[in-house]
């Protein structure tokens, strides 16, 4: 009976599942993440001129909630290709040492600039808008944040929201959430 439920999900979601592969820094790597010198001014650039949003995926070394995530929810047929149709991926490893440059110009290696912005928890995604403040921290510029691992339909809606920019209208992400669950469930 188990292998049958299984096998219903994975028809369920279109296809057999995919795991990331870890990279020499020990952060899982997917093909839709981008290799950029991690300059958010630049990346957000090159987000808009692909047409798709700028999304921040702060991980560390041995994270068992990004293991959740790489291996449980990012490769769903239906997440994995949303977020490769509509995200620019940029990865921060918690404790590394790559610069990175903020919105506001400030740089600094990775395990300071994840100090500055205050995040405690991996992974940590942060989704920005097509236009951001020349003077603007990540974090405040940011219009919606995962702190966390987080199932695949809230993953899935959160990336929903983005796209569709329901962080500018009047339904909080967790109504809508809520809502479309409650559709997807029926």
């Amino acid at each position: 009976m188990k292998r049958f439920l299984l096998g219903l999900v994975l028809v369920i979601w279109g296809g057999a599942l995919v795991a990331a592969e870890i990279g020499d820094d020990g952060l899982h790597k997917t093909p839709w993440m981008r290799d950029t010198f991690k300059d958010l001014r630049e990346d957000l650039e090159e987000a808009n001129a692909e047409g798709k949003r700028l999304m921040v995926m702060v991980e560390q070394r041995g994270c068992i909630y990004c293991t959740k995530m790489h291996e449980e929810v990012f490769p769903v047929p239906a997440i994995h290709d949303f977020i490769t149709e509509n995200f620019f991926v940029v990865q921060i490893n918690m404790f590394g040492d790559v610069e990175v440059t903020d919105f506001d110009g400030t740089t600094l290696p990775e395990k300071d600039m994840v100090k500055r912005w205050g995040a405690l928890f991996t992974p940590s995604i942060y989704f920005f808008p097509t236009e951001v403040p020349q003077d603007a921290v990540a974090t405040q510029a940011a219009v919606a944040h995962m702190p966390g691992a987080f199932g695949r339909w809230t993953t899935l809606n959160m990336l929903t929201w983005v796209v569709e920019e329901g962080y500018l209208g009047d339904e909080p992400f967790q109504k809508y959430h809520a809502r479309k669950f409650a559709e997807q469930k029926g």
